[in-house]
């Protein structure tokens, strides 16, 4: 009686310690990289000989000749490749290394890229440089360089980023998956009327007048102009996490001042460079490609305009960041990166909505 009693208790053991996914068994709901091949194929090194983390420099053509420019990719997805455009004009890639955070978990391939001009790329030091049409067709050589495709061929472009994002897709949608425009009104007259009446309002009288008077002497480099931009405008607006995000200080530090003056002005508040009359609001109905616009609340750019941006477009979706600002991938990121990926999921399955806010 004892050793069938012993038997029993050993069967129900042996069945109790099968049921239990931490003693040593596989758990058969669990789907692990290497069973779902998701992750797994994710992180494959798509390189072949000496290893150097997937960095290709590329040269392009351009009116004076030959320059190389800076790439780096982020895993891999045959569906899902986002080429990521960084703002300024002149900054770096390095601001975005927070989507390492959120993109490589959902399995969501991305290429860091500095234009000509900037971080890693050359500069040619040559103001005739820094022209729209030309930074146009850099991106198409990048685009070719990288064999992206209708297929997969996801650009986001953030603040100045999302100017040349748009430029490109107006000539060369046929070859995107799908846009993202972050951060970034679709007309400059726009972007300064909405710094001059309301975001200009928003500010002590006393620091708007000290402002002013500065600028009506163009004394920009005086360290008082930025000394009074920096607490009362890029603080509020640009980003609200003071001190910055550690990636967004050293991106911002290498600013090509060159670059960022030609084409913007001397700062943030409103624009005074080459942009200043592009507008292409008239034109966003002839997008045809699948747009997502992003804006925050606090930002430098009018939100009601971002979500104009998709009822515009043929196939638009917006996403306004309660918390967020300029830099709303850091200062309200769970919104930015949740709506993006839903975004860029629901593109790649056909799902998409048009005219939904995320």
């Amino acid at each position: 009686m004892k050793k069938l009693t012993l038997l029993v208790l050993l069967a129900m053991l042996a069945i109790g310690t099968a049921a239990l996914p931490g003693c040593n068994q596989p758990n058969p709901t669990a789907e692990t990289p290497a069973a779902s091949g998701t992750l797994a194929s994710y992180f494959e090194n798509s390189e072949t000989g000496l290893q150097d983390g997937n960095v290709r420099v590329i040269p392009i053509s351009t009116p004076k000749g030959k320059f190389n420019v800076w790439t780096k990719q982020y895993g891999n997805n045959p569906k899902i490749k986002v080429l990521l455009l960084n703002g300024g004009p002149g900054a770096t890639h390095e601001y975005f290394e927070c989507f390492e955070n959120f993109l490589p978990k959902e399995g969501i391939e991305f290429i860091y890229y500095d234009q000509l001009g900037c971080g890693n790329s050359d500069n040619p030091k040559d103001t005739a440089m820094w022209s729209l049409p030309r930074y146009v067709e850099e991106v198409e050589q990048v685009r070719q360089a990288l064999k992206l495709d209708s297929s997969n061929f996801f650009l986001l472009g953030h603040s100045w980023g999302g100017i040349l994002a748009a430029e490109y897709a107006f000539k060369y949608q046929q070859h995107l998956k799908g846009l993202i425009i972050s951060n970034m009104m679709m007309s400059c007259p726009d972007y300064g009327k909405y710094a001059d009446e309301v975001l200009a309002k928003q500010m002590k009288p006393e620091v708007l007048a000290e402002i002013r008077q500065l600028e009506a002497k163009k004394d920009f480099g005086n360290p008082r102009y930025m000394g009074l931009l920096e607490p009362n405008f890029y603080a509020e607006h640009l980003c609200r996490i003071v001190p910055n995000p550690e990636p967004v200080t050293r991106s911002l530090g290498k600013i090509n001042q060159s670059l960022y003056v030609t084409m913007q002005g001397p700062s943030e508040f409103g624009i005074l460079g080459k942009l200043t009359n592009w507008n292409r609001v008239p034109d966003l109905p002839k997008l045809r490609v699948p747009v997502l616009s992003i804006g925050g609340k606090h930002d430098t750019m009018d939100p009601n305009h971002m979500r104009m941006i998709a009822t515009k477009v043929q196939r638009g979706n917006s996403l306004i960041c309660p918390n967020g600002s300029h830099m709303s991938m850091y200062d309200d990121q769970q919104t930015y990166f949740k709506g993006l990926l839903t975004f860029l999921k629901s593109v790649d399955a056909g799902t998409l909505k048009p005219g939904a806010e995320l």
